[in-house]
């Protein structure tokens, strides 16, 4: 090795240099199984027993050394013949006293063991008898009851009355915490006065597989700072994740400690090691020891901090020396760890039911703003919905319509919600504070796709309607104790764990973010979610009532149309038979004058009954089923030249279609109507004679649909998407644009009834009702049409309208 590289290098770290192997996988550390690593401690020696006949199962090689007695002398022997029947009850009524009833598997449940003196017969430094003192910790194993001893320590029996009042005024110190941070700070200075320890940090994860942050350190005068340093979730794989959240304490007294290992090395029955998931003793992993002496540690011990069974935090302790902890500062310790979780959950819950009464206030604020009582109303600017959960924007989603509140909706998530709601349970809070990480995108691509960092939404039913607020990516910059990307490096003797510290500080920005939902918060969007579902129950009948008042009127308008067809006809045909009896009988006898009048009066009732044709005709379209179909527009037009072709020859007017027109869905007889239509007003409104060759067009073009047609509703090209479109063009008169939506009305027509082939003003809404029906729109241009003054202007009109294309024909 280099002098130059030697040089920043401790002996220790020489050593641990040399000891391992040339390559590193980060991998085999992730998998490594650390509960089975088939060794102890050797300060210590473990006995195994089964729990009916206390015959000893399995034993540590180091059984002589502590114990006084040889692994091969207890394997397969009653335990009693070493600690005598009286102690081996004790052992078992301790481990009874803390085990869960049915939680003796060693995986079920937290770790449960209990503490107790035992004493063994020996001989002193003379050769003499003597007696040899040891805390034995036990703990239930399946059939197994496993005892571990530690010699007593030198320093007296352990006296409660003396330890207490430390342990108390840790406490109290602890109580007088107002927030998590000064809790933790609190903790690790008690802990430090209590073990020793050259450093105690309190380390806090960032979720349940995520790095930690140091977020209270005491330390020794001399030691670098590691205070609001991250360090990767490498650090602490999740197996050992696992084994923290069932042990509230975990104590390495040595790190260059030799393993005792297990006599047998497999057991009989399972063919693994011994499962030392709740030893105290249980040795450590290679790898973890190169960490810690890469950091320079020679001793640590872990005090588990947890929320609601799961693992929030460490309390972690280094020490630059090996040191053992005598059991009932252990004890001490576990006991503080216990307390300072209870504490952390009433700080973070006194903080939550604050945050909740305040967010509960705006929510009456937001509720008692819904003037009309729909939920519509809370998507209003100042309705307080994007404030409520301090988020960038809201988003209501209810059948077709998309209502916004806040910043405008990023597109990109529109289409996503729906299948976000598919995944949760209506009524349910979804949320997320790292949506690209959901998605499997990158930051990088999540934001060049404009998909916001933060979601939470609430889906009100299974059919896509849902609420929803979202929030833009925070970037959190974060100092590491070392690259999280490059947890392993090269070192001077190859691939290892990477030294952490504030020498190594790495500066690294979190993307992908926003700021989190906080519980507070998702309780208050599921009250929401309860009001609005209610006012929405409330629609939906206020809804069916009026759509039993609208079927009763349409009732109504049923019976007007067949007395429009049937009462009202018949009288009109008296009169207009009437007047011409009167005519042909009394012609000789009435002057010149009453005959006009007479004949008026016939003319105006055939126009009435003619009338009431059309506005029959007009009120059933919307009655009558549409049988969509998949069909040739050309075989339609063909039809349609049956009946307007006569008057297209009649007017001189030349029919130019396109060589192939597109296959569409719609109903046949309502198209060719349709057509129809169009084509009989080409003919009626042709350019004047000598203006030139007159023409109809009938082709289909694709284009996107003007705003002002799309802000009629929904429907074919209602999202301005371009569709295919059927177009009747002329070169004939004109219509000029202040008058094209006049023309679109019943009975509306821009010249007096008998100039232009007359008529009744019915045939443009009728075409305007069908094209609706089929879901499609319409529009008219005439762009050099100017007001003169018999309405036209040329160079004629184009008539647009949209229809549903059958999927095989979509490009």
């Amino acid at each position: 090795m280099p002098d130059d590289v030697q040089g920043w290098l401790t002996p220790r770290a020489v050593a641990a240099e040399a000891g391992v192997s040339q390559e590193f996988d980060l991998s085999q550390c992730v998998r490594e199984p650390i509960h089975l690593l088939g060794g102890v401690q050797s300060y210590g020696a473990l006995i195994a027993a089964r729990w009916d006949d206390a015959v000893v199962d399995t034993v540590s090689r180091n059984a002589a050394e502590v114990l006084g007695r040889g692994a091969g002398e207890l394997l397969g022997r009653p335990v009693t013949e070493l600690i005598g029947d009286e102690q081996w009850a004790l052992a078992r009524e301790s481990a009874e006293a803390v085990t869960d009833s049915g939680a003796t598997a060693p995986q079920e449940g937290p770790a449960s063991s209990g503490v107790l003196p035992l004493t063994l017969d020996g001989e002193d430094d003379e050769g003499g008898g003597g007696a040899r003192l040891f805390d034995v910790t036990v703990h239930r194993n399946g059939d197994l009851l496993v005892l571990e001893f530690e010699p007593r320590a030198e320093g007296g029996p352990f006296v409660f009355q003396n330890f207490y009042p430390r342990v108390r005024r840790a406490l109290q110190k602890l109580q007088g915490a107002t927030d998590v941070t000064e809790c933790c700070a609190a903790a690790v200075r008690e802990i430090r006065t209590l073990t020793g320890y050259d450093r105690v940090v309190a380390y806090r994860f960032d979720g349940r597989d995520g790095p930690g942050q140091v977020i209270a350190e005491d330390r020794s005068e001399g030691r670098e700072p590691w205070l609001d340093l991250w360090f990767p979730a490498s650090d602490i794989p999740p197996q050992a994740r696992r084994l923290y959240a069932r042990n509230w304490i975990r104590v390495i007294g040595d790190v260059d400690d030799r393993t005792a290992g297990l006599v047998p090395e497999l057991r009989a029955d399972t063919g693994e090691p011994l499962d030392l998931s709740a030893s105290v003793l249980r040795t450590v992993s290679g790898y973890h020891l190169e960490y810690l002496r890469n950091i320079g540690v020679a001793s640590s011990m872990s005090v588990s901090l947890l929320h609601e069974g799961e693992l929030w935090g460490l309390i972690a302790c280094h020490g630059d020396e090996p040191r053992r902890l005598s059991p009932e500062v252990r004890a001490a310790c576990e006991f503080f760890g216990i307390a300072l979780s209870l504490q952390l959950a009433a700080v973070a819950g006194r903080e939550e039911a604050d945050e909740l009464a305040r967010n509960r206030r705006a929510l009456a604020t937001l509720l008692a703003r819904l003037t009309s009582g729909a939920p519509d109303d809370l998507m209003r600017p100042g309705s307080g919905l994007v404030e409520l959960l301090d988020a960038d924007g809201a988003v209501l989603l209810r059948g077709t319509e998309t209502l916004t509140a806040g910043a405008p909706l990023p597109d990109a998530l529109s289409g996503l919600l729906a299948r976000l709601a598919q995944d949760g349970a209506v009524g349910e809070v979804w949320s997320s504070d790292r949506l690209p990480e959901v998605l499997g995108l990158e930051p990088e691509e999540a934001e060049a796709e404009g998909i916001p960092a933060g979601l939470l939404l609430l889906p009100f039913n299974r059919d896509g309607d849902l609420l929803a607020w979202w929030r833009r990516e925070q970037p959190a910059p974060r100092e590491w104790a070392a690259d999280p990307s490059r947890p392993v490096r090269t070192g001077p003797g190859g691939e290892r764990l990477t030294p952490r510290g504030s020498a190594a500080v790495y500066r690294a920005t979190v993307r992908g973010r926003s700021a989190p939902w906080s519980p507070a918060q998702r309780v208050v969007a599921g009250e929401l979610w309860r009001e609005v579902s209610g006012l929405l129950t409330r629609q939906v009948v206020a809804l069916e009532a009026r759509n039993t008042e609208l079927a009763r009127t349409n009732e109504d308008l049923d019976s007007f149309a067949h007395a429009a067809a049937h009462d009202l006809k018949e009288p009109l045909r008296g009169i207009s038979n009437a007047a011409a009896f009167i005519v042909e009988d009394a012609g000789t006898v009435l002057d010149a004058t009453s005959l006009r009048r007479l004949t008026t009066v016939r003319r105006l009732a055939e126009r009435m009954d003619g009338l009431l044709d059309s506005l029959l005709h007009f009120s059933r379209l919307g009655q009558v089923g549409l049988e969509r179909e998949a069909l040739s527009v050309d075989e339609v037009l063909d039809d349609a030249l049956v009946v307007a072709g006569g008057r297209l020859a009649e007017q001189g007017v030349t029919l130019v279609r396109q060589a192939a027109l597109p296959r569409l869905r719609a109903d046949r007889e309502r198209l060719r109507e349709v057509l129809e239509n169009l084509l009989v007003n080409a003919a009626k409104y042709a350019a004047d004679e000598g203006a030139g060759e007159r023409r109809v067009w009938v082709e289909a073009v694709r284009t996107a649909v003007p705003g002002e047609a799309r802000e009629e509703g929904g429907g074919a090209g209602a999202d301005g998407a371009t569709v295919t479109a059927l177009v009747v063009r002329d070169n004939g008169i004109g219509i000029p644009a202040g008058q094209q939506a006049d023309v679109l009305q019943l009975f509306r027509r821009l010249h007096r009834r008998d100039e232009r082939g007359g008529g009744s003003g019915v045939g443009l809404a009728v075409v305007k009702r069908i094209v609706e029906r089929h879901g499609g729109r319409l529009w008219l241009e005439s762009p050099a049409a100017a007001p003169d003054a018999d309405c036209g202007g040329g160079p004629g009109t184009a008539v647009w309208f949209t229809l549903e294309e059958p999927p095989e024909a979509r490009p």
